[in-house]
């Protein structure tokens, strides 16, 4: 990495038909913030039409993680003065995971260590998406008074069963074997491997797909598949008061920590993730999915619970957050079609070639 690049949060070369994006902001476990996001559009953009990338790649720099998310204590300080730069965030950042979602060209995300909210959204729309024994992938959302967004209501609903509501809802972290079983993960690879991989890929991005089968490793036997039946069984209830209600009735020992996961997260946050995930299983396209999920985040991001949230995992510590509704039974309908109401025509979220 030259001189240049070594500062920049986002560092983007081409080499050999390789279009390469490198998330570079390892001490915020490369989360994303409004720059790096439009950078990215910006060289996806260049290379859509550019005869010299065949593929695209992103990966990250140093650190333990592929991307942790979004930038949230950017997001937290704008909701105390009425979200003016949250919202600009979530657009690009939303015209990014659509972008992403119809790139012409083929797409790898080594998905190496920590990938979480953001980094779900960069690396899902991927045709290729390599994890490694080193991969925790989660949504984590409900627990900060957010929800599982960038593209989470087409995304999740669209895995296995009722996998992507219990992501969504517990804030649970899988491994490669669960990834690779759910089809989060298209491969898996050594860490150990990652340096070797990429050179060959950056020499010959035409081989992408032998590449990856060479290097792929067997995780083992996914950790979830015995708690499937339950799982599918009680997150396809009619509410979310209805999956605890089942989880309860089940009485097992997973179905009871799930209850107890459940009963940490804020109340509003549930409610709102079950309804974005069932009414994103219907929608027709993508798009129609991202403008959904921006006219709850433009609600969310400024309501009681996300800042909370925030003040009680990331700032204070205390993991004591007081969330406002306090249980389920206060989060009426009412609120809920307030937080999924169509916006004002020109506050709406329009993917990017409108935007131009």
């Amino acid at each position: 990495m030259s001189e240049a690049t070594a500062e920049a949060e986002v560092v983007a070369v081409v080499e050999s038909g390789v279009g390469r994006l490198t998330l570079n902001r390892p001490k915020a476990l490369h989360a994303l913030n409004a720059g790096m996001c439009a950078v990215i559009v910006d060289r996806l953009t260049a290379w859509r039409d550019d005869p010299e990338v065949r593929l695209v790649m992103i990966d990250h720099a140093a650190g333990r993680g592929f991307c942790a998310g979004g930038d949230v204590r950017m997001l937290a300080a704008s909701s105390a003065i009425g979200g003016e730069e949250a919202r600009a965030f979530f657009s690009i950042e939303y015209q990014m995971n659509t972008l992403l979602m119809r790139f012409p060209k083929p797409i790898l995300a080594v998905m190496d260590g920590v990938v979480m909210g953001g980094g779900v959204g960069l690396s899902l729309p991927c045709r290729y998406r390599l994890a490694t024994e080193r991969t925790v992938f989660a949504m984590p959302e409900t627990g900060i008074g957010l929800f599982p967004d960038v593209g989470g209501g087409w995304h999740l609903p669209r895995l296995p069963g009722e996998s992507g509501m219990w992501l969504a809802l517990t804030g649970a972290r899988i491994g490669p074997a669960d990834c690779l079983a759910l089809g989060v993960a298209t491969h898996v690879a050594p860490s150990t491997a990652l340096d070797g991989l990429k050179s060959e890929i950056a020499r010959n991005a035409d081989a992408v797909e032998a590449i990856l089968a060479d290097y792929a490793l067997d995780p083992g036997p996914s950790p979830l598949a015995e708690h499937r039946a339950t799982l599918d069984a009680a997150f396809s209830a009619a509410s979310v008061e209805g999956v605890v209600a089942a989880l309860e009735a089940d009485g097992g020992a997973f179905a009871t920590a799930q209850v107890e996961i459940l009963r940490t997260k804020s109340p509003q946050t549930l409610k709102v993730a079950f309804r974005q995930l069932r009414i994103g299983r219907t929608l027709p396209s993508f798009e129609a999915n991202m403008t959904m999920e921006y006219r709850i985040a433009a609600r969310v991001v400024v309501r009681p619970d996300f800042r909370e949230g925030v003040r009680a995992l990331l700032i204070d510590k205390d993991n004591q957050p007081q969330w406002s509704p306090a249980t389920l039974e206060g989060v009426d309908e009412a609120l809920l079609d307030a937080i999924f109401a169509p916006l004002p025509p020109d506050e709406e979220w329009r993917p990017l070639q409108e935007a131009q």
